[in-house]
């Protein structure tokens, strides 16, 4: 019995044991060790289309849905705010003899503070802020534009883009050029639509408000004087500067630029209202930063309708309205779906 006990005892893979139990525990300290080392500083996130600007700053682009997955935020040593720019998709333009221009998707943008020193929009300004990410996901909704009102309808308001706690609210429709009212007028959105047909007033911008606006108002429609064919639908409101109504023209509000990805680019342009029938003055230009064009009227007694043109992609820019040609039946000419809009979302991360 001694001798097998002592054999027991001190048997080779009692021994092995005993060292790798040793050994394990041994490793483990040190892994743990290793492991405990101070947070990264910088924010660590994936999602979009990830690019590198300035040297030192990420900027996730999103120009449809998806998920921004923060999985480290950062420290106040570091970085541990994000900046932004969320652009709604733009309203459509309203058909008919004389339709209203689309107004541009709601652009909010952060002031630039929290990822280096570029070149911010009038709508960064204060009392915008950068805005914390917590590490966790955040769904990312990029609206679509609205459609254009197919002639003599009116067409829809753009969708709202969404990212964290900013809501950008979609740019109004266009008011229709041959209906009877309300359908004429144009909505309130990010920015306003213009009104359609015979004085018809356009939408409000910045509803719901915020602070900086989000957008500008939609103009009125251009009455008639003295006849049917003098009218024009209003310019659809832009980012930064309202629709106009004008005698002849009357174009979109003008957008913004930023350059949070980079390059500077214009966004936000309301959509051209229709021109008056018989004026044959060509397009009503959209407003700087991808509204779409307004129809034209056509030649002094007689012409084809002449429909609006699209707002560009991902710019949140208002549809074009139609526009009835000269004394042709004006009632078929088409307005144009608004631009999408977009999400940027730029943060230091070295």
């Amino acid at each position: 019995m001694r001798d097998l006990k002592n054999k027991l005892i001190s048997s080779k893979n009692t021994k092995n044991i005993q060292s790798k139990k040793g050994k394990s525990f041994g490793y483990q300290v040190l892994g743990f060790g290793a492991g405990g080392g101070s947070a990264n500083p910088f924010i660590v996130a994936t999602g979009g289309t990830i690019t590198t600007v300035d040297t030192n700053f990420k900027v996730h682009t999103f120009t449809g849905p998806g998920t921004f997955t923060v999985s480290c935020a950062g420290t106040a040593a570091g970085a541990n705010t994000v900046d932004y720019l969320v652009l709604a998709g733009g309203g459509g333009g309203g058909g008919g003899c004389a339709g209203g221009g689309g107004g541009a998707g709601g652009y909010r943008e952060s002031p630039g503070t929290a990822s280096g020193s570029y070149s911010v929009s009038p709508l960064g300004a204060s009392p915008a802020v950068a805005l914390s990410v917590p590490a966790q996901a955040y769904t990312i909704t990029v609206g679509g534009g609205g459609n254009g009102g197919p002639g003599p309808s009116a067409g829809t308001n753009g969708s709202n883009s969404i990212f964290s706690s900013i809501t950008s609210t979609g740019g109004g429709r266009g008011g229709t050029g041959t209906n009877s009212p309300p359908v004429r007028d144009g909505q309130p959105g990010g920015s306003g639509g213009g009104g359609g047909h015979t004085a018809r007033p356009g939408g409000n911008g910045n509803t719901p408000p915020v602070s900086p606006a989000q957008g500008q108002n939609g103009a009125t429609s251009v009455p008639q004087s003295p006849t049917a064919a003098s009218d024009a639908g209003g310019g659809g409101g832009g980012a930064l500067d309202a629709g106009t109504s004008g005698s002849i023209n009357q174009t979109g509000g003008a957008g913004t630029s930023t350059s949070i990805n980079g390059s500077s680019v214009a966004r936000g342009g309301g959509g051209g209202g229709s021109n008056k029938a018989g004026g044959n003055s060509g397009n009503v230009a959209g407003g700087t930063g991808g509204g779409g064009n307004g129809g034209f009227g056509g030649p002094p007694g007689g012409g084809p309708n002449s429909n609006g043109t699209a707002g560009t992609g991902n710019t949140g820019g208002g549809g074009g309205a139609g526009s009835g040609g000269g004394n042709s039946p004006g009632g078929a000419a088409n307005g144009a779906n608004g631009g999408s809009g977009i999400v940027i979302i730029r943060y230091k991360f070295q």
